[in-house]
């Protein structure tokens, strides 16, 4: 896939050519998508500084005399503050070719080159991002961009450079239920997924195919996290068990070298029940705990995102890990054109009979779905017909709910939670008003909650939500 007419300026400057990386967010982590392609473009002799805009602010020195500025969109959140972002970094690097990476770079390839991008790569993208960064520095002015958009071929990863980066300690940490903390690094080791589940991101790019990291490379990685003092491992994989040979194997490196580092994963329903024999030694490994896209817990609405389970394989999923000493951190699209009323109560209420609701961020009960360009969904035969046209605001194409009730519901909710995280309410209080909040949206009474919602089990500090309005501190940081 080649793009549009893209105009490549000339260098900025003699001398090395300089390369600006840049991050927007993504969920509070050291990002992994900055760390290897810088280590890639030092190798290849380039200049390269890197900014994290979740901690950092634009530096108008570092921009102004850029060669490239590349900036990494793996969600949607840093996509739209991306969005917001590039008119300033337009003014600050007037010099600069502009180019926007990552998952969701391609999904809104539109959108970007018409803000002035000049390149667009996604999928294993670290050689065409050399590729672009050599014509440049030779003065390439051809008018096409001859780097693919989307590559997928097997890269042969290096150890990520994380020294351009802020220092751990000050990115997302682990919470345990004492409410102590630790230092939480972040690592790969794979990209891609081999599912096709119709609401997600990934599978426009990828379209069922993923790429694992070497063991090696990715144990040299964890190391030097290890070194800056993380004992906690979040592994940022799609899906850990995509290749579960290779995630067992990863886990038992790591245990085998660092035994008191603990780890996270994210594994599907599907692959929890299919490899449930793989689960208890997950956890001898240092696994404490599984997020898992369950997403719902109708069969219908399962059916409709084709996610190869159900609600009752959930339940089984919860029993499985439980017993293998593992918390579940489920997360949910709990607001889509199919959800009812009595269905959202319904999902409230498998969480209070499971024991859930200190496992699941409030902000998860509030989760819209999101229909990208691109996205299988609208592969859903007459689906298309049923949503307004293409938001470049929200980069999605918005729908409406044929019952009103449903969407005042999620929009009172969002703004609800949203004032509870800002006052760091416990997840059982907001729980227990948004479980009021559903049953007066359905003009019931709402019945006492059970004295027993489940223990508070070990989470990041930066809840997993990657489809959020940009807040006012993110905007401010350009």
């Amino acid at each position: 896939m080649l793009s549009r007419l893209a105009p490549l300026p000339a260098p900025a400057a003699t001398g090395p050519f300089k390369v600006v990386l840049i991050n927007p967010y993504e969920l509070g982590r050291q990002p992994f998508a900055l760390a290897e392609p810088a280590a890639w473009l030092k190798r290849e002799g380039f200049a390269v500084t890197c900014l994290d805009l979740s901690l950092q602010k634009l530096d108008p020195e570092i921009l102004e005399d850029a060669g490239l500025v590349a900036l990494y969109v793996g969600m949607h959140t840093a996509t739209r503050i991306a969005v917001q972002a590039l008119p300033r970094i337009k003014r600050l690097a007037r010099k600069a070719h502009l180019c926007v990476f990552g998952l969701y770079a391609p999904m809104n390839e539109a959108l970007l080159r018409g803000l002035g991008v000049g390149s667009v790569l996604g999928g294993e993208l670290e050689p065409a991002l050399v590729s672009l960064c050599q014509r440049l520095r030779a003065n390439e002015t051809a008018m096409i961009q001859s780097e693919p958009v989307i590559s997928l071929g097997r890269v042969p990863f290096v150890v990520p450079d994380r020294s351009g980066l802020p220092k751990l300690s000050r990115y997302a940490h682990l919470v345990l239920p004492d409410g102590s903390t630790r230092v939480a690094g972040f690592a790969e080791g794979s990209r891609g997924c081999k599912h096709l589940c119709r609401h997600c991101p990934v599978v426009p790019v990828y379209q069922g195919k993923f790429r694992i990291v070497a063991a090696d490379v990715v144990m040299e990685d964890i190391r030097q996290q290890v070194g800056e003092g993380a004992t906690h491992i979040s592994f940022g994989d799609p899906d850990f068990f995509n290749g579960p040979t290779h995630g067992l194997r990863l886990a038992r490196a790591l245990h085998a070298a660092f035994p008191y580092v603990t780890f996270d994963a994210t594994i599907k329903i599907q692959h929890i029940i299919d490899h449930a024999e793989l689960l208890p030694e997950l956890r001898r490994s240092g696994c404490i705990f599984i997020t898992s896209a369950a997403e719902a817990v109708d069969d219908d609405i399962l059916r409709l995102l084709d996610k190869n389970h159900t609600g009752r394989d959930f339940d089984r999923a919860v029993a499985l890990t439980r017993e293998a000493g593992i918390a579940l951190a489920p997360t949910f699209v709990a607001f889509t054109p199919w959800t009812t009323l009595e269905g959202y109560v319904a999902l409230l209420e498998r969480l209070i009979e499971l024991q859930l609701v200190e496992g699941v961020p409030p902000v998860q009960l509030t989760i819209r779905l999101l229909v990208p360009e691109g996205s299988y969904l609208l592969q859903l035969p007459g689906f298309k017909e049923k949503l307004m046209a293409f938001d470049p605001r929200l980069l999605g194409y918005p729908w409406v709910h044929p019952d009103p009730r449903v969407d005042r519901l999620q929009k009172d909710l969002q703004a609800w939670v949203a004032r509870c995280e800002e006052k760091g309410v416990a997840r059982r209080e907001v729980f227990a008003a948004i479980w009021r909040m559903a049953h007066e949206a359905l003009g019931r009474p709402a019945p006492e909650l059970a004295r027993n919602l489940g223990s508070p089990i070990p989470r990041l500090s930066e809840p997993w939500y990657c489809c959020a309005e940009p807040t006012e501190q993110q905007l401010q940081s350009f």
